[in-house]
């Protein structure tokens, strides 16, 4: 009987044992990798206006090399808006061109008949002068009558330098002012043809690097609303690695540095580099919850991988030292 009762208090204490190290045996461990996960930041292309989509050339899912076309919304009102500031900025540069140039022999007459006018009147006023200043000492007009006359010849004498003057400068084609503005004139109509272009190529947009389509919203002959997204991209370079370091580890993590990864169907021996460590700490995310790791401060930390991965997958992160 009391061998039973010292065989019974045995195997409870080894049961006890046994319990006690499934139990407490994870608390005291520690981890072996970080946990964290793969997301990517997606590019949404739209056109600043609204219209019909015209064609789509990819699909969702598809590899796009970086330049390659993707939609073309409506281009007709952006079209005509670019050949009416293409056809201002040519007559603009014509007008340039013709300041530059000096008037014309039909231009020129006209300056001509303005000194011809200008002389007549000169030898009319000077005529005038002559036959009144031997009246005037004679006593048969007031001497006010003299200085009117006087006035009125020196009055046509400077109409006539001045003719003559139009007349020099035109011939030389020195009108400056007008070339000035016709200058600027022609800058204003080529800034709004630019504009008027870049506008155009808003509606049939590129991919701006190597990336894979993420989704498509909007399918030929659909109506778009300005601003909105027709497709995504996820480009190679916007997927990047999330993962969380305990606050006592932290030291070990800079920007720069290379830490060691794996995951689920991926090769052996994926790296990616630190670019980005949170400066805030938080508590253990959910979805790394663990016995292990339950009230435990850590840090975000975000590195670039060297290989291709999917946002969302699951990744254990080596631990640096």
């Amino acid at each position: 009987m009391k061998r039973q009762r010292l065989l019974i208090a045995g195997l409870a204490a080894a049961a006890a044992a046994i319990v006690g190290v499934l139990v407490g045996l994870p608390r005291l461990a520690e981890p072996h990798a970080l946990s964290g996960y793969v997301e990517g930041e997606a590019l949404y292309l739209a056109a600043p206006v609204s219209g019909t989509v015209r064609a789509v050339h990819v699909t969702r899912g598809q590899e796009v090399a970086a330049g390659q076309s993707l939609f073309v919304v409506d281009p007709a009102q952006l079209r005509a808006q670019y050949d009416q500031a293409s056809a201002e900025a040519a007559a603009a540069a014509a007008q340039a061109d013709d300041a530059r140039k000096g008037q014309r022999p039909a231009e020129l007459a006209v300056y001509e008949a303005n000194i011809t006018a200008a002389e007549s009147h000169t030898r009319d006023a000077q005529a005038d002068l002559r036959r009144i200043q031997p009246l005037v000492r004679q006593g048969w007009y007031a001497p006010s009558r003299l200085d009117d006359a006087r006035a009125a010849a020196e009055t046509a004498e400077a109409q006539l330098r001045a003719a003559r003057r139009q007349r020099d400068a035109a011939a030389l084609g020195a009108r400056d002012d007008q070339v000035r503005a016709a200058d600027a004139r022609l800058v204003q109509a080529r800034a709004a043809a630019a504009g008027a272009s870049a506008r155009l190529m808003d509606v049939a947009p590129i991919a701006p690097t190597r990336a894979r389509v993420e989704d498509v919203f909007f399918h030929a002959g659909e109506w778009a609303p300005a601003n909105q997204p027709i497709l995504s991209l996820l480009p190679d370079d916007r997927i990047k690695l999330r993962f969380f370091v305990p606050a006592q580890d932290l030291s070990a993590y800079r920007v720069g540095r290379a830490v060691r990864f794996a995951c689920d169907g991926c090769p052996k021996g994926l790296t990616a580099r630190i670019d980005f460590i949170s400066p805030r700490p938080e508590f253990t995310p959910p979805v790394i919850y663990s016995r292990e790791a339950r009230d435990r401060l850590v840090y975000l930390v975000e590195a670039r991988p060297t290989a291709r991965l999917n946002p969302g997958q699951p990744v254990d992160v080596e631990p640096l030292t």
